[in-house]
């Protein structure tokens, strides 16, 4: 979680005011800085962003102010004057802010235990069984806040390495039991690579990837709650994580998506309205899994043991209700596009029935073309051969009489050229009846679907 914020928004004035808000948990206070529009230049605004917000202090120019505001759940943290657009970043500000606060408080507490702790192993002579039970009652404690995500990861971490210490300590005063936890390490590493060897050959077998995945998060989620060396949870963690590669590599290899360029238009709706609806469902799913938490959250709250844990409790669910809002209003998005479209994809539809429509209209056209031209040039063959013959035999009649030979020759020419044009000019008249042919039949199978 951010402890620092950058946004931008407007004082009482209504001028522009750049705003950095940061948590100082210790003092369960927030600094308000507030910079105006003028003083936040370009390379003071990516200062602000990339450096100040994670945590690098960055000189502030003259003429800023700066606000100490309480952290409350019951009051804002802008003052009244301050105006933002981006509203859901400060509430969320708030809420998250607001469990750091508790979550740093019960670490705190955790740290005193350990420190008593550490104390009292310090002033060991010999192992006791007593503070080797003690110390496990702790870890158990801080374990369980861990899983429930009460302690940020970091104060986990350090909790777990002076809690590791100790045990170290203990273990130096008890040197079997560091033999024993060997032995228990090293049968859980047998047993888990045991699963994962069980779940490689199920890959090898080509057995359905969904299942095997389920398969492999289940046992991750074994391998965190079991005891290991060092040296064996590595072991065990690299087979896990190879496990995982060769997987996600079967099922998504070096393809890439992004559908065919033949691809109609329809088609690449369908395929994103396809995507949409799994999507939809995992938000579902999403939102029902916190809803779900939210209730047990809600549950254990009744049992809580102390007023702190209950805080924290209340602040987590503050911070759970918080995501099941913003999911919800994405999902709301989500199914306001899904509307979309399916009407897009009926729209589509029709656009591809009229194309078919369209289609089947101009293959008929052109075999009723390609027919009528068929059986034009057929009876112009015919007419011209007949004619031919005609001209020919008037030509021979005519040699046999009066026209010498060279004549004779140049009669044929004549009559023949003569027999040509009038071939041709047949041939285009008849072409233009029968286009206006073609038109009127089109028209008539128009009117006849209509």
């Amino acid at each position: 979680m951010k402890k620092r914020i950058v946004l931008w928004g407007s004082d009482k004035e209504d001028k522009k005011v750049l705003l950095g808000l940061e948590l100082q948990e210790e003092e369960n206070n927030i600094l308000l800085h507030v910079i105006p529009e003028e003083k936040a230049t370009e390379e003071f605004y990516k200062s602000m962003m990339n450096v100040w917000r994670e945590g690098t202090e960055v000189a502030l120019p003259d003429g800023h102010s700066t606000v100490v505001r309480p952290l409350s759940m019951t009051e804002d943290i802008l003052p009244e004057d301050i105006k933002v657009e981006r509203t859901d970043i400060i509430n969320r500000a708030k809420t998250e802010w607001h469990f750091v606060v508790l979550s740093s408080k019960l670490y705190a507490l955790y740290k005193s235990e350990l420190e008593d702790i550490k104390t009292k192993v310090e002033g060991l002579t010999k192992f006791e069984g007593a503070v080797w039970e003690e110390m496990k009652g702790f870890w158990g404690k801080v374990q369980e806040q861990t899983r429930e995500r009460n302690l940020f990861r970091e104060h986990a971490s350090e909790l777990k390495r002076e809690t590791n210490n100790i045990f170290e300590s203990l273990k130096k005063l008890r040197k079997t039991l560091d033999q024993e936890f060997k032995k228990v390490s090293s049968e859980h590493l047998d047993t888990f690579m045991s699963k994962l060897n069980g779940v490689q050959e199920k890959i090898d077998k080509g057995l359905g990837l969904k299942p095997l995945f389920e398969e492999l998060k289940n046992l991750q989620n074994e391998f965190k709650g079991l005891d290991f060396t060092k040296e064996d949870r590595s072991k065990a963690w690299k087979k896990l994580d190879s496990s995982f590669k060769v997987l996600k590599e079967k099922k998504y290899g070096n393809t890439g998506g992004g559908g065919s360029r033949d691809e109609s238009n329809l088609q690449r709706v369908e395929r994103r309205y396809s995507g949409l609806l799994n999507a939809i469902q995992k938000m579902e799913r999403s939102i029902a899994k916190d809803v779900s938490e939210l209730e047990f959250q809600n549950k254990r709250a009744a049992q809580s043991e102390g007023q702190l844990e209950q805080q924290i409790r209340q602040a987590k669910m503050a911070m759970m209700q918080g995501r099941v809002t913003s999911k919800e209003e994405k999902l709301q998005d989500m199914l306001k596009t899904k509307a979309e479209l399916e009407l897009r994809i009926e729209q589509e539809k029709k656009r591809e029935e009229k194309k078919q429509e369209k289609k089947e209209i101009e293959d008929t056209k052109k075999k009723l073309k390609e027919k009528i031209a068929s059986e034009i040039k057929a009876k112009s063959e015919s007419h011209d051969k007949e004619k031919l013959e005609k001209s020919a035999n008037a030509i021979t009649g005519k040699t046999e009489t009066s026209v010498p030979k060279q004549g004779l020759l140049g009669a044929i020419a004549a009559t023949v050229g003569e027999a040509m044009e009038e071939v041709v000019d047949t041939v285009k008249a008849v072409k233009e009846v029968v286009e206006d042919k073609i038109e009127e039949t089109i028209e008539n199978l128009n009117q006849e679907e209509e």
